[in-house]
């Protein structure tokens, strides 16, 4: 061989003994990953752990035999192509001891190799467990629109969630509206199932409840069927307004529960004692339950109209609506068949009040009507308004509020522009209620200067002071007078016969519509001369009762009084309490007004006035109330915590200091109560009736 040609081999075979070096240090490399997690952590740290050092030799004597196996007996030829094999090894080697080197020393020539590191994922979240809710409606076409309206903004995924619903005897339209939400929900619903069937009036013999009974059950066995993880059971006329409440029922972690629900008394969804034959036993623990005076989950014999069940305990299969249980022998009643069931199989009800979590009417009596079923509801309606920013369905259609004063000129709503919340929820309420109102500016005592109040020719009452903390008058005060006067000076100026006022933190009485007008038709009817007649005050003469009126139902000649809730005014009226010049001698509206019909206690101030011949009566009892009183949450004055009205630095909080005036009526002794004919029901806004 000539020697270029000897020098071009050379040079080949240098190549491939690189080439063959450069794939053992890329193998070794790689390998690393097989390492494991804990000799990968110590070869990035510099600490090659003994296994590593077994693999590169390994490698090494594997590389060799491939090398020299199958060659024959030397020859020149031969001698030459084993010193290029053993070149190559010793430049593998050479390689091997480079990614050693790198290993071993960090920092250094580890710092010319990028190890790749792989990004670890996270693993996904669960999906939600799924959900059967049971609609079982029955001439609920007044309640349908809210009810399914808060079905829809329940915070849950709509793909968990299946829709079952029953639907019967209805002498209303509630067959149609269901299907007509039903057809939308199969939209976003996981799945949608539906059961109708037309037949008989409005009763409730023990077949009808056997019915309802095979209802509830066929909702049960189908969440079974379709392996729902829970099903939720809710009554047509039951409120969920809190919208995570399937996500905190969930959470309890229990078999049966049932979130707290509330209506206008102490009624709710659950009892805490009961009868060897399964009927409502009262006991001393269902009362600060129901207040949220103890707060959690308490384990009750009976829980009903909304609960929620967990389908993947094993006890869960042993529940049943029907048949009843071979031992039972109560009355044929869905949830008294439910909650035996749930006793034979070891299964605790839960009632929960952590939170609040919906509305419930008050049941009606056998004998009342779907028409009063619609009214009790409405009222449901308003008292969820209070605090929750509830809406009908999308879905259905919602007729057009009707445009009724009940008989007045007007119904005038106070309220301050900056008081959004309040003007929103009560233009909601009275549109329920079948009512409309003329917003009417009130005057924001905040907002008033010193420069203001003397251009309007304000003065104070000389000497007065407010009786339950000794302050002068706030410019909250002084905007709520204000307010009213600009109403007073209205009713003149638009030549109005006689307006109802309104304030706009203001609760109705069930029926409020119907009872009123039927108040106001006997006064008619009557001739009775009246000027103000309050609908919601807080009475402050408790020692004797008020005297009643002669041939007037539901209403008594007005006492000394607090609070301008709501009244109605004629304008005879109105012309008297601008006669008196008040902005002149000013004091609180709720003050004045008293003396004005010659019943408030202080002589002094009565002088400062004349004449005092306001007719003033109430109704009895009364038809409005505050939404909330001093302490409690969303209790909010904007009369009591301003300033004092002669000095802007002054600011007061009297409202929760001296509670006094701004709390709750107080008892009533039973010899001072009044007695007047007519319908007379509890007051629902703090009724101590019983719970069923």
């Amino acid at each position: 061989m000539k020697p270029g040609e000897e020098m071009m081999v050379k040079a080949e075979e240098l190549r491939n003994a690189t080439r063959i070096g450069a794939e053992l240090f890329g193998l070794l490399t790689y390998r690393k990953a097989s390492l494991g997690h804990e000799g990968l952590r110590e070869w990035a740290e510099g600490r090659l752990p003994q296994r590593a050092l077994c693999m590169i030799k390994r490698y090494l004597l594997e590389l060799y035999i491939t090398l020299t196996v199958g060659q024959g007996p030397e020859s020149g030829e031969s001698r030459r192509n084993m010193e290029a094999k053993m070149r190559a090894v010793w430049v593998a080697g050479v390689g091997v001891l480079w990614a050693l080197l790198a290993a071993l020393v960090p920092g250094s020539v580890s710092e010319l190799v990028t190890l790749v590191h792989e990004p670890v994922e996270t693993e996904s979240s669960l999906l939600k467990p799924k959900v059967m809710i049971a609609i079982v409606a029955r001439n609920a076409a007044h309640s349908l629109p809210h009810y399914l309206g808060c079905i829809e903004r329940l915070e849950y995924p709509k793909e968990r969630i299946a829709i079952w619903a029953a639907t019967d005897h209805n002498v209303d339209n509630t067959t149609a509206m269901l299907r007509e939400w039903l057809k939308e929900a199969q939209r976003v619903y996981h799945y949608v199932e539906s059961y109708t069937d037309e037949w008989g009036p409005k009763h409730w013999p023990p077949s009808r409840f056997n019915h309802v009974m095979k209802l509830r059950q066929a909702a049960l066995k189908s969440a079974r069927e379709r392996w729902a993880d829970y099903i939720l059971f809710v009554d047509s006329d039951n409120l969920l307004t809190n919208p995570r409440v399937l996500n905190l029922m969930m959470a309890e972690n229990l078999t049966l529960v049932a979130p707290m629900l509330e209506s206008r008394s102490l009624y709710s969804n659950f009892w805490c004692g009961i009868t060897p034959q399964g009927y409502y036993k009262r006991t001393p623990d269902y009362q600060p339950i129901r207040e949220w005076k103890r707060l959690g989950c308490f384990p009750v014999p009976m829980v009903h109209s909304t609960f929620l069940i967990d389908l993947r305990r094993e006890a869960s299969r042993d529940l049943a609506f029907y048949p009843p249980h071979p031992d039972y022998s109560w009355a044929f009643d869905d949830i008294m068949v439910l909650a035996f069931s749930a006793r034979q199989a070891g299964v605790q009800m839960y009632v929960c009040n952590r939170e609040h979590y919906g509305f419930l009417p008050v049941p009606l009596k056998a004998q009342q009507s779907v028409e009063d079923e619609s009214e009790s509801f409405i009222h449901t309606i308003t008292e969820a308004l209070i605090d929750h920013d509830i809406e009908p369905s999308k879905h259905l259609y919602s007729p057009p509020s009707p445009d009724d004063t009940i008989g007045f000129d007007e119904i005038l709503l106070i309220n301050l522009k900056r008081r959004l919340d309040r003007r929103t929820r009560m233009l909601k309420t009275m549109a329920s209620l079948g009512l409309h109102a003329t917003l009417t500016d009130a005057v924001d005592g905040k907002a008033l200067n010193t420069s203001q109040l003397q251009a309007l020719g304000i003065e104070m009452m000389p000497g007065y002071k407010d009786p339950y903390s000794g302050r002068i008058l706030t410019r909250g005060e002084i905007g709520c007078f204000l307010s009213h006067h600009s109403i007073w000076t209205r009713v003149l100026e638009h030549g109005l016969q006689k307006v109802l006022v309104l304030e706009d933190d203001v609760r109705f009485e069930p029926r409020f519509k119907r009872r009123f007008q039927a108040i106001m038709d006997d006064i008619d009817k009557a001739q009775l001369d009246w000027d103000l007649i309050y609908v919601g005050r807080k009475r402050m003469q408790v020692q004797q009762p008020e005297q009643s009126v002669d041939g007037v139902n539901n209403l008594v000649k007005a006492d000394y009084s607090y609070w301008t809730l709501g009244y109605a005014l004629s304008q005879q009226g109105a012309r008297k309490l601008l006669a008196a010049e008040p902005l002149t001698r000013m004091m609180p509206v709720d003050e004045f007004l008293p003396i004005m019909f010659n019943k408030h206690p202080n002589v002094e101030y009565m002088s400062h006035f004349e004449p005092r011949d306001l007719k003033a009566f109430s109704v009895e009892p009364l038809l409005i109330y505050p939404t909330h009183y001093t302490g409690e949450p969303g209790y909010i004055s904007d009369t009591e915590t301003s300033t004092i009205w002669d000095n802007e630095d002054v600011a007061t909080d009297w409202d929760r200091q001296h509670a006094r005036k701004t709390a709750q009526q107080g008892r009533i002794r039973p010899v001072a109560q009044n007695s007047v004919t007519g319908d007379s029901p509890p007051p629902a806004a703090r009724a101590s009736r019983d719970e069923l």
